[in-house]
């Protein structure tokens, strides 16, 4: 006979006055303690990962050649689909973002093109644009 064969067959026992406590809350109450507050956060920073902005010859003439096409026609409503690089405010790089709009007009002296709705986009930035009649 061993040591525990009395009570090896009981039912596990239930409170009677309580209700049990979740599985979930249960975990929580022996959860590690978060000593380094923001470590999580500055590990996710560090992997995220970001674009380098860069133009070869060909696209930046093909860029001018639609700059120029869009300045002739700036009195008709030209709607652009515009790809343009946008940097990040944490890290080396950024991301390249997209943008669809009626053109108004092409700032040379701040370098931005502005929409209709008030959106504006550095010229230097530009990586594609195309042009819709």
């Amino acid at each position: 006979m061993s040591r525990y064969d009395d009570i090896i067959n009981l039912p596990h026992y239930e409170p009677k006055y309580h209700t049990r406590m979740s599985m979930a809350s249960r975990a929580a109450q022996f959860a590690p303690f978060a000593a380094l507050t923001g470590h999580d956060s500055a590990i996710q920073e560090t992997a995220r990962l970001t674009d380098e902005f860069s133009l070869g010859e060909t696209e930046i003439d093909e860029l001018n050649r639609k700059m120029q096409l869009i300045a002739k026609h700036l009195d008709e409503e030209i709607e652009l689909e515009v790809t343009y690089f946008l940097p990040d405010k944490k890290k080396k790089g950024g991301s390249y973002e997209h943008y669809t709009g009626t053109i108004r007009r092409i700032d040379e002296y701040e370098g931005v093109l502005i929409f209709a709705d008030g959106k504006r986009i550095p010229l230097n930035s530009l990586q594609n644009i195309e042009i819709y009649y």
